[in-house]
């Protein structure tokens, strides 16, 4: 069985508040995209192996193999259902990881998915949502996959009928790590002046000043060159600029007829992608 997991962008992304249990409190719009990874699963009943087989291609992946979510997806379900059988899965890997797009979070949510259906577990849409929060706070968005208002850790979410098709869509990734952790500790976590419910209902052109994202001062002021790309952005004709996550990926929503400057084209890792 093969499936392609997908990435997300966040539309906004404001730090309310930090909780007692470490996590903090954030409001944010999740909107999928289509960069993917592919992600096979074959069952492997008669395997020497227990459990999990797992390996990967394309862009690397640190770490071992035993803390990847796909394995960490495995390994959760096991728990409530023994009866697993011992499966191989191997992972293609092209979306960029550390860059704010949720591709790792993207293939535990795949994962358990694709568990459920091949595996005739059972579980409903709640319950998957349930074991992917378990993962990570960004995975619950991937098992519905939909636009969406998110809140708390991001794992309550409220549909929004967001269609950015007509839209071209354009992300840049730069090439720079951003550590998670040191992004939301360079913030002071507060409401913003404008919910990002709020501001996402206004039009597209009146986002650039109202639909901000905290991480962008602290990570360009560390990182100057993200915010270099962001501008080249708005001269280049978007309608609306921000990175998305943490970083350091950026994204620009452009007319339908609109084409970059080659000025960016010439330096940067570019993909022109369709919203979901």
């Amino acid at each position: 069985m093969v499936l392609f997991p997908n990435c997300k962008i966040n539309l906004g992304l404001n730090i309310i508040e930090k909780r007692k249990d470490g996590y903090h409190n954030l409001e944010t719009v999740f909107y999928p995209v289509a960069w993917n990874d592919a992600l096979e699963l074959v069952t492997s009943p008669e395997a020497p192996y227990p459990g999990i087989q797992f390996n990967s291609s394309g862009l690397p992946i640190a770490g071992d193999p035993d803390s990847n979510l796909c394995t960490k997806a495995y390994q959760l379900l096991a728990k409530d259902f023994p009866q697993l059988p011992a499966v191989r899965v191997h992972l293609h890997k092209a979306i960029p990881m550390g860059a704010g797009l949720g591709g790792g979070s993207s293939n535990g949510a795949f994962m358990l998915k694709m568990l459920n259906e091949k595996l005739l577990l059972g579980l409903d849409a709640t319950q998957l949502m349930d074991y992917a929060l378990q993962l990570g706070s960004d995975c619950p968005f991937f098992i519905r996959n939909t636009p969406c208002i998110a809140t708390g850790r991001g794992e309550d979410m409220q549909a929004l009928a967001l269609d950015l098709s007509a839209y071209r869509m354009v992300l840049i990734n730069p090439a720079i790590h951003v550590s998670t952790a040191w992004a939301f500790a360079q913030l002071k976590p507060q409401p913003a002046a404008i919910p990002v419910s709020e501001a996402i209902r206004k039009p597209i052109e009146q986002w650039k000043d109202i639909l901000l994202n905290d991480f962008e001062a602290p990570v360009i002021k560390q990182f100057p060159e993200i915010g270099q790309i962001k501008e080249q952005l708005y001269q280049s004709g978007a309608l609306y600029a921000s990175m998305t996550g943490s970083g350091s990926t950026l994204f620009g929503i452009f007319p339908a007829n609109r084409h970059l400057e080659s000025s960016i084209e010439q330096h940067h890792s570019i993909k022109e992608i369709s919203p979901l």
